[in-house]
């Protein structure tokens, strides 16, 4: 969905509110595809912030389907996004925070909620806090059984020793 800014980068106090349902239906990235399951309209307020400047407010509230990274179950993960961006007519300075518009002064709601998902993406999805993950040697989901195999692993730094003891045994 596109919003014609050209009033509000325009006129001096300028404001529009605006309440947009979400069109996507997935979050797709380098880390995979998410199902959206339920998201709330996206709120947006652009308030005139100078010539060719629009301060940009709103937020969101999405769930998404996800997989547990230890243990590989679904989870619904919860996000209340809320912005707080100038968007600017041409970007002049590299501030961080700053948006370009289209030649035509458009706004892209999609690729700007898409591009929020993605910075706001949690580094490591759990079903809970204490998930024990999968075994990895049988691999059984250990949160529901515990598989009873051996997952020792030697520390790397004593194989030096252990070499030594394994030359010198006595049988």
């Amino acid at each position: 969905m596109l919003i014609n800014l050209s009033d509000v980068l325009t006129s001096e106090g300028m404001q529009i509110e605006r309440e947009i349902p979400l069109e996507l239906t997935c979050f797709e990235s380098r880390m995979g595809r998410f199902a959206i399951t339920a998201a709330t309209p996206v709120s947006l307020r652009f308030q005139n912030a100078g010539r060719g400047r629009a301060r940009l407010k709103g937020s969101i509230g999405l769930t998404f389907q996800a997989k547990c990274d230890r243990c590989l179950t679904e989870v619904p993960v919860t996000m209340e996004l809320q912005f707080d961006r100038t968007v600017v007519l041409e970007a002049e300075d590299e501030e961080a925070d700053e948006l370009s518009l289209t030649e035509d002064r458009q706004f892209d709601v999609e690729t700007f909620v898409h591009n929020e998902i993605l910075v706001n993406w949690p580094g490591k999805v759990l079903c809970r806090e204490d998930c024990r993950g999968i075994c990895p040697v049988c691999g059984q989901d250990r949160n529901r059984e515990e598989c009873g195999c051996d997952t020792f692993v030697p520390d790397p730094r004593m194989a030096v020793i252990q070499d030594i003891f394994n030359k010198n045994k006595e049988v």
